[in-house]
C-alpha cells in the first residue's frame, strides 16, 4: 500500500513556486484575502494561506469587515479590488453571513482574479476544458496529487462520493477531460444514492467528499483501489490535548489493507489545496503579465 504524502507533495509544489518567484523584477503575485465576521475557523484559515504565501514570495494583504457589512456593500469592495491592477487574486472566505448569498459574491470577483475557482465563469471554462480556467483549489489538488504519483487513470473508473461544487462537481470534471491523468469513466455518489456501496465498490478510483467521519468503510472499496480521501472531520478524543482529533471521511484502518494507494487525514489533500492556492495566484498573475 503506498501513502499519498499531502505534506511531501505540497513542499515540493511549493518550493517550485519560491523559486520560480526569487528573481522576479516589478510588482510581485498578490491575493487578497476577504474576510467577514471573525469565525475563528475563518480567521485560522485565512492567517495559514498568508503564512504559506509569505513563505513563497506571493504578497498578500486581508480586507476585514464586520458581520453586519451588507452584500451591497461588499460587492463594492470587491469590485475596487477588481479594478487594481495590482492585486492578481481574490480569494472571499466561506462561510458568510446568512443576509449574503454566496453564489452572487463568488460570482462578484473578475474571472481572471477567481483564484478560488468558484465562479460560474470558471466553472464553465472547466466544463469547455479551458486551460486558462481556474480550478477549484482542493480538486486541483487531487489532479495534481493522481499526476505527481503518476496514478493511472484512463479508463479507469473514478467514483466521486460528494457533489459540491468546492470539490465533487469539479473533481468529476477534471476527470472526464481529454487529458493526460484524465480520460476517465466518472460516477458522482451522493447522499440519495441507493445502493451506495455496490456503486462504491465499483471503483478504481474513489474521491471521498462527502463530510462524514470514516463513512467509507471496507466493504465500500475494491481490493487495489486508490482511495483519496478530502473529509476534514473533528471527533470527540479524550486522550487528545485538545479533547478531538481530525479524521477523514474513510476508515482509514479498515480500508488501508485493501488500497493500492491511500492518502491520509491528516496531511493529504488538505495540504494541497493551500499549495494549489498558491499556484492559482501564480498563475494570475502570470497572465496578468500578457494583456
Amino acid at each position: 500500500m503506498e501513502l499519498l504524502d499531502g505534506k511531501k507533495l505540497s513542499r515540493e509544489i511549493l518550493g517550485e513556486i519560491k523559486e520560480r518567484l526569487e528573481d522576479i523584477s516589478g510588482p510581485r503575485p498578490c491575493v487578497t484575502f476577504i474576510r467577514v465576521g471573525e469565525d475563528p475557523a475563518s480567521v485560522y484559515y485565512v492567517n495559514s494561506k498568508q503564512k504559506k504565501a509569505a513563505q513563497v514570495g506571493i504578497e498578500s494583504r486581508l480586507k476585514t469587515f464586520p458581520e453586519s457589512i451588507s452584500q451591497e456593500d461588499l460587492l463594492g469592495e470587491i469590485s475596487a479590488l477588481n479594478a487594481d491592477p495590482l492585486v492578481h487574486g481574490i480569494l472571499v472566505q466561506a462561510p458568510l453571513p446568512d443576509h449574503m448569498d454566496e453564489r452572487t459574491v463568488f460570482n462578484a470577483v473578475a474571472p481572471q482574479k477567481d483564484v478560488d475557482g468558484f465562479s460560474t465563469n470558471n466553472l464553465g471554462r472547466l466544463v469547455q476544458e479551458d486551460p486558462q480556467a481556474f480550478v477549484a483549489c482542493t480538486p486541483a489538488g487531487i489532479g495534481e496529487m493522481v499526476r505527481r504519483y503518476k496514478i493511472e487513470t484512463e479508463g479507469k473508473h473514478v467514483v466521486v462520493l460528494g457533489r459540491s461544487l468546492i470539490v465533487g462537481k469539479p473533481a468529476a470534471l477534471l476527470f472526464m477531460r481529454k487529458a493526460p491523468f484524465a480520460n476517465a469513466t466518472v460516477t458522482v455518489c451522493h447522499s440519495r444514492t441507493r445502493n451506495l456501496a455496490a456503486i462504491t465498490s465499483q471503483a478504481d478510483i474513489l474521491i471521498a467528499a462527502i463530510g462524514r467521519a470514516n463513512f467509507v468503510t471496507a466493504d465500500m472499496v475494491k481490493e487495489g483501489a486508490v482511495v483519496i480521501d478530502v473529509g476534514i472531520n473533528r471527533v470527540d478524543d479524550p486522550d487528545s490535548p485538545k479533547g478531538y482529533r481530525i479524521v477523514g471521511d474513510v476508515d482509514f484502518e479498515a480500508v488501508s489493507g485493501k488500497c493500492q494507494a491511500i492518502s491520509p487525514v491528516p496531511g493529504g489533500v488538505g495540504l494541497m489545496t493551500v499549495a494549489l492556492l498558491m499556484h492559482n495566484t501564480v498563475k494570475a498573475w502570470e497572465l496578468s503579465q500578457k494583456e
